[in-house]
């Protein structure tokens, strides 16, 4: 499977979204930021289904607390994953990969819940702004790293290119993706550039 990682400008609609499918249309999913979609699901559905690729990312709902939720839209551009921020972690099946969310601080404050699930493949944790020090994101790289030892999964994270957290005024934008022993496939830090993963061969490259 191959997955294209994004780290996009916070914006109110989709084009990074649909341009970046549009450039790559090849892959068979696609990761984005917590937060990204907003409250554009319906659209969202419509360039799964029209560019044949999984969607794995966050949006809001502005009616809940938390607004937050993490969500998968299949190749078929049907919703897979719907899940509100802080609850206990779920999955779904994407061309023969079974993949789940960790949503942003979940990483730190719940991990996968106690999860037990030996089949897992891919964990995809959507990061809403970048760290807002270098400790936190060494503290959330380390962890993420546990994870993906502790329940022999891949991980993959990644942030929107810019936002700050409450105000900080200070954003790292992060991205990064270990294999099932823990291993570093990449680390990034301040370098926003779109990558394609190939899950088969944990290579990746800059699209």
């Amino acid at each position: 499977m191959k997955i294209l990682i994004c780290q996009p400008k916070l914006e109110s609609g989709l084009e990074q979204l649909e341009y970046e499918l549009h450039k790559n249309p090849f892959v068979d999913a696609a990761i984005f930021p917590e937060g990204y979609l907003n409250e554009n699901i319906v659209q969202a559905c419509e360039l799964a289904q029209k560019y044949n690729v999984a969607l794995i990312t966050g949006y809001r709902n502005l009616q809940e607390r938390p607004k937050d939720r993490a969500v998968m839209i299949n190749r078929n551009g049907t919703v897979v994953i719907d899940r509100i921020k802080y609850s206990v972690a779920t999955f779904a099946q994407e061309s023969g990969f079974t993949i789940g969310h960790i949503l942003c601080d979940e990483l730190v404050i719940q991990g996968l819940n106690g999860v037990q699930e030996s089949r897992l493949d891919l964990i995809v944790h959507p990061i809403g702004v970048g760290m807002f020090s270098e400790e936190q994101f060494d503290e959330w790289i380390g962890r993420a790293r546990e994870i993906a030892i502790q329940h022999k999964v891949m991980v993959i994270g990644t942030s929107h290119a810019d936002g700050s957290f409450g105000d900080t005024g200070i954003s790292i934008p992060i991205a990064y993706c270990f294999d099932k022993q823990g291993d570093v496939v990449f680390i990034s830090k301040n370098d926003v550039r779109t990558r394609i993963l190939d899950m088969q061969t944990k290579q990746f490259y800059f699209a």
